[in-house]
């Protein structure tokens, strides 16, 4: 194998596809693809990191309420995702395609039903980077699908989740764990 360089920006960043999701003023949903989505850890607790670029009606209602929720994407969920990734909020509700939610058991979010993984969320810092606002979030709740509560770790193959990396891409199969393939 030879590696060859290149002047192109890649992004090898591969990332799980999440709909992000806050009301209007007007209590109606609103629904955001973003892929920059990941973790770290505080003194106690994980915190949920996003980050969005540009203008969006989401930020919008983010710096109005401080929650969001995360949905996580699955292969079924494709036509939605690539629905509200091509519409904005700012032209007004993304409904012409019929989808189901409901408000979140903590927090005052929507939740798309469809999703196997969902996050719900209270900012607690947000940090400004050029047209991107990356937002720590404490999560307040999670929801997932009954499957995974007795499962050794997640199963991601239960998961189905799309990952994007320029490209929507789903995963294969489960490869093992820690342990399974270096012989000591």
């Amino acid at each position: 194998m030879k590696r060859v360089n290149s002047t192109k920006v890649h992004s090898l960043c591969v990332q799980p596809a999440f709909l992000i999701g806050t009301y209007n003023e007007d209590d109606a949903p609103n629904f955001c693809p973003i892929t920059w989505v990941g973790v770290t850890w505080d003194t106690d607790r994980y915190f949920l990191i996003i980050s969005m670029f540009g203008s969006k009606k989401t930020k919008e209602n983010i710096a109005r309420t401080g929650l969001l929720s995360a949905n996580l994407v699955s292969t079924d969920m494709l036509e939605l995702l690539d629905y509200f990734g091509s519409r904005s909020g700012k032209d007004g509700r993304k409904d012409a395609l019929t989808f189901e939610c409901e408000d979140g058991a903590a927090l005052h979010v929507p939740t798309l039903n469809a999703s196997r993984w969902v996050y719900e969320c209270e900012v607690c810092r947000t940090v400004q980077t050029g047209d991107s606002d990356t937002y720590f979030c404490r999560m307040k709740n999670v929801q997932f699908i009954e499957e995974l509560e007795n499962a050794d770790g997640i199963d991601l193959t239960l998961l189905d989740p799309v990952v994007y990396s320029g490209k929507y891409h789903s995963i294969g199969a489960c490869l093992g764990g820690i342990g399974d393939f270096y012989g000591s």
